[in-house]
Parts: structure tokens; sequence; C-alpha cells
């Protein structure tokens, strides 16, 4: 398919080409360059694949809150007391 760059820069869209993509009034596009320098269009408010780190988030449970996270740093801990205290000496 081919098409024409006006003064402007712009270019129309083919009407396959924005209904395999979904491109309608008001989307937003992405232009990529791959590694054998072909310019390749995308729709750009598509969801994008979630990375390797987003499909782990929520994996270790909830945790700690900050409170309880300075209790321990600070050894605010009833059994972090009674092991730091000393008798009489």
């Amino acid at each position: 398919m081919t098409t024409t760059v006006t003064a402007k820069g712009q270019v129309t869209i083919p009407k396959a080409v924005r209904e395999l993509l979904g491109i309608v009034p008001g989307s937003k596009v992405d232009f990529h360059r791959n590694a054998d320098g072909a310019v390749v269009l995308m729709r750009a408010d598509r969801k994008r694949p979630e990375s390797r780190f987003e499909r782990l988030r929520g994996h270790a449970g909830q945790g700690l809150d900050t409170d309880a996270i300075m209790a321990l740093t600070r050894g605010d801990g009833e059994s972090s007391e009674k092991g730091s205290k000393r008798s009489g000496a």
C-alpha cells in the first residue's frame, strides 16, 4: 500500500491498516524502527504486554506496613527488648 505525504508531513493510513490495528479517530500511534531499518506503525493506546516483573507483582503477599518495618529496624519488639537488656551488670 502506498500513500502520499502532505506538506505538513501527514499521511492517510489506509482503511485496511486502520481496521487491522483498530485505529479510530483520536487513537494514538507509535512508530518504531526495527534493527533492519524498517519503520513499523503500532497502535499506542493498546495495553502493552506486561513485563516479567509486573507478572510477579503481588505474589509475596501483603508484607509489613511501615510501622512494623520501623519497629523491627529499631528493635521495638518484646523479644528484641528482652534480648538486649542486661540485668544489673
